[in-house]
């Protein structure tokens, strides 16, 4: 150890916790967080005072990034190159600041993430805003200190007439701390800056009526409302960010267009993102991903497939990618020195206590300056006054020195009066020269007392800070990017879908379908129909049900298994596609098939769940009760819904509410009707009870209904050869009981003659005069009819034709509807129609359309 050295043992512990609480209060306070004033972190000031000092304004050419980062890099700040020019690149870019402080010319990088070039080769001078952030820099109005090696002075703050933090926003990590503040409209922080001047005690609710939301450059919308509230109250909250995208065709083909993203997400790694996601398929329905963005805008471009929803894979995209995104608000910045959480309020409040001061401090400094002038001014009116003596005075003196005291001395004037006079230029002594002393002497006066006024009354000071904002918002003021969609918030999938009604259809092959009841026409009985569905070859329709887009749907098959689905997960088709393939939807074995389905409502609802039954009948007879609980928790691949014996198949599974009729048909016209409490409720795995006695072997069920209400409700049969017959179950009249209630396990009654001209019993529906009927043939063709216009006839009767057939053609399947009053159309459309009838009457077709017995 050297001489007059001595060591100090130190705790390290203590050591340690010094250095570091000395580390993060200088990244705290001279690094990450910006001051709550001017909205900038000492970097930013920096890069903006090292234009100014430059003279790169925006009315001046632009000058190399370089030479502008080594100015300030050499003066003021003593950290890497890059950190410099990030930031600058930073503030030239318009996806990255609401509003630019630097005008960039060459290459600052793009939304895509590719890097700026070098700063060798860009250029960059100060947008005209960032001069305001500067104005009146040089009139004292801001602390200066000292720089790092203490040769140069450096502003603590800009005395910036733009509320930088609010319309800018700020990001930073410091130590123990960090700050995310969106940017915000200037023309609406204005507005709000101006209506807090105006009553300081304004509270956020009114602010918030200005200033609605943040304001990103890069658009997008504003997703709910709450989050923005939170975070203007409390200055923390969480607001969704969505991107801006509409549906249309592309080249035929349904496409999502995506035209502004979320804040501060990167283009190109969304796009590679949700590529990736729909190559893994967790999202369905896109086959294509293009970026066909250019300089005149963004627009990605999702090319879905033929027999996807839009809205299902858009909420997709919102919901597995960067489409939606969250802005966490966390708004902390530098008050006096020290980091705070603020709210709306308080950054109005800080901004507008800065530029009063900036305010004052101008008007001391002009105040100062005008009379340091009208004092000179003063003694050279003296001069001018006494010319004669004067010039007598300095001729006389053999110096400068000699003639200012002399002059002090003669007119009682100070050592700066006495200077200017003797500094005088002899063309200051024409006539001219002095009125414009005495003019400037009067209007300096004048100034004098305006400012004093200033200084002396707090309301005029505060009339200048709104005057200066007006004029801000003037020049700079532009309409707002981001749409605010305040009834936003989690919506799930079918908040985006309308409830409407819809018709699904279920081929014999197993094709299923979607279509909007309103694309059907009701026709007259005995009409020819019109074309309904495009099926392959052998394939006809086989089933079709009416149900509302918000349903459930539960599918019953053959073999007993239960699987479920939504109606708006069904593809959608028009009334002439073939519709997709149920196997591709459900995982139902390859030799099974969907028998019946279930529209229910929300299947969550404990009350609706546990006070509804499925009711299921097979081909041999067998009926069983189940409560429709057992039904709510779906699997994937299936539940079982009834045990089925050897030789038998699941025909029909109907919704009841535990008090209904059931009834059952046969194929040889027999049907049956008992109660439904004889079958008690059973697990899922039973396999029933008898429900109806067959015939004979060839015999079988082919249908079953649940009645409500038998005095209102009617039973419609139809036999495979179009005929078809509406009878009472309780006479109307004398409330007699047309089809008699029996025991389950009987034979059953008749309810069809079936000749050889009927053909056998297909179907059996209860219907009202509420309901409209489509039938549907083998070779596709639909009808639809109202069921009003058919007769209510006796039980043994062999009906009237409802549906004439050509060939070999046969009834496949039988529905009812509801009557709408948008079905209904015109009795001009309807004789049109009467009249192609006529027309193929002519041609020689028959067409007995009223055919009775």
């Amino acid at each position: 150890m050297e001489e007059g050295e001595k060591l100090i043992p130190i705790n390290i512990e203590d050591e340690m916790k010094s250095a570091y609480i000395d580390y993060s209060m200088s990244v705290i306070v001279s690094r990450a967080l910006p001051d709550v004033r001017d909205g900038l972190k000492p970097v930013h000031r920096r890069v903006l005072y090292g234009m100014h000092e430059l003279g790169v304004r925006s009315n001046t050419a632009h000058k190399k990034s370089a030479r502008i980062v080594g100015e300030v890099l050499g003066k003021y700040h003593p950290h890497g190159d890059t950190s410099v020019y990030d930031a600058m690149v930073r503030m030239a870019q318009e996806w990255s600041l609401r509003y630019m402080l630097v005008d960039g010319q060459g290459n600052f990088g793009s939304i895509d993430g590719d890097s700026p070039a070098a700063m060798r080769y860009t250029e960059a001078r100060m947008k005209k805003i960032s001069e305001e952030m500067l104005a009146d820099i040089d009139k004292e109005t801001v602390d200066h200190k000292l720089n790092f090696d203490d040769t140069l002075q450096e502003p603590t703050v800009l005395p910036t007439r733009v509320p930088g933090l609010l319309i800018n926003g700020a990001s930073g990590i410091a130590v123990g701390m960090a700050t995310n503040m969106p940017p915000h409209n200037l023309s609406e922080v204005i507005d709000g800056t101006i209506a807090y001047i105006e009553n300081n005690d304004i509270e956020i609710d009114e602010l918030i009526t200005h200033i609605k939301a943040p304001d990103f450059p890069t658009g997008g919308t504003i997703y709910g409302y709450d989050g923005v509230r939170e975070a203007f109250k409390t200055g923390r909250g969480r607001i969704v960010i969505r991107g801006k995208a509409r549906i249309e065709e592309v080249h035929g083909k349904e496409s999502i267009i995506v035209t502004e993203i979320p804040y501060q997400v990167n283009k190109a790694d969304m796009i590679k993102k949700t590529a990736d996601l729909v190559n893994d398929k967790k999202i369905e329905g896109i086959t294509l991903i293009r970026d066909e963005s250019d300089r005149n805008g963004m627009r990605i471009v999702y090319v879905l497939k033929r027999d996807s929803i839009p809205n299902i894979v858009l909420n997709m995209l919102y919901k597995f990618t960067a489409l939606q995104s969250s802005f966490s608000v966390n708004n902390i910045a530098l008050v006096k020195g020290r980091p705070q959480l603020l709210n709306l309020k308080e950054m109005i409040h800080y901004f507008v206590e800065h530029r009063h001061e900036v305010v004052v401090r101008r008007t001391k400094y002009e105040l100062r300056k005008a009379e340091e002038r009208a004092h000179i001014l003063e003694g050279l009116i003296i001069a001018s006054d006494n010319i004669d003596e004067v010039i007598a005075l300095i001729r006389a003196s053999s110096n400068a020195d000699e003639a200012k005291a002399k002059l002090i001395e003669r007119f009682e004037l100070s050592e700066i009066q006495a200077k200017a006079i003797v500094e005088m230029r002899l063309r200051q002594l024409t006539g001219l020269e002095q009125d414009k002393l005495r003019n400037e002497y009067n209007e300096l006066m004048q100034t004098i007392e305006d400012l004093k006024d200033i200084l002396d009354k707090k309301e005029r000071r505060y009339e200048i800070i709104k005057e200066e904002l007006h004029l801000i918002k003037e020049k700079y003021g532009d309409e707002r990017r981001s749409v605010i969609e305040y009834a936003g918030g989690d919506l799930s999938i079918e908040d985006m879908i309308p409830d409407e009604q819809v018709v699904i259809t279920i081929s014999h092959a197993g094709y299923i379908k979607r279509t909007s009841l309103t694309e059907y026409k009701t026709q007259h009985r005995g009409g020819v129909g019109q074309k309904a569905s495009t099926t392959r070859n052998e394939d006809f329709l086989e089933h079709l049900f009416v149900g509302t887009n918000h349903q459930y749907m539960l599918f019953f098959t053959q073999k007993g298994k239960c699987f479920w689905m939504r109606v708006y997960e069904i593809p959608e088709g028009s009334k002439t596609s073939k519709g997709r393939a149920i196997q591709n939807l459900i995982n139902i074995e390859q030799d099974d098939k969907v028998m019946a389905f279930i529209c229910t409502q929300d299947l969550k609802d404990e009350a609706y769940i546990n006070s509804h039954y499925v009711i299921m009948a097979t081909k041999k007879g067998q009926v069983k009760k189940t409560s429709l609980e057992q039904y709510s928790r779906p699997r994937s691949n299936g539940i079982n819904a009834i045990t089925i014996k050897e030789g038998d198949e699941l025909l029909e599974a109907k919704l009841t509410t535990g008090n209904s009729q059931v009834m059952l048909a046969l194929k040889s016209g027999k049907a049956i009707r008992f109660e439904e409490e004889k079958t008690r409720p059973m697990g899922r795995n039973a396999s029933g009870v008898r429900g109806i006695r067959l015939a004979s072997d060839t015999d079988e069920v082919i249908g079953m209904i649940a009645i409500e209400n038998p005095q209102e409700e009617s039973v419609l049969v139809v036999s495979e050869k179009g005929y078809g017959k509406r009878s009472y179950i309780d006479d109307p009249e004398d409330g007699e009981a047309i089809y008699r209630i029996t025991n389950r396990g009987g034979k059953g009654v008749k309810t069809i003659s079936v000749t050889e001209k009927t053909g056998h019993l297909v179907a059996i529906k209860s219907v009202t005069d509420e309901d409209d009927l489509m039938i549907i043939n083998r070779s596709g063709i639909a009808i639809r009819m109202a069921v009003a216009d058919l007769r209510v006839m006796g039980r043994a009767t062999q009906g009237v034709k409802l549906i004439n057939l050509k060939g070999n053609d046969s009834i496949a399947a039988v529905a009812k509807v509801m009557k709408e009053d948008e079905v209904e159309e015109t009795d001009e459309e309807t004789e049109d129609e009467n009249m192609d009838i006529q027309d193929e009457n002519e041609n020689g077709t028959t067409l007995d359309s009223n055919e009775e017995e």
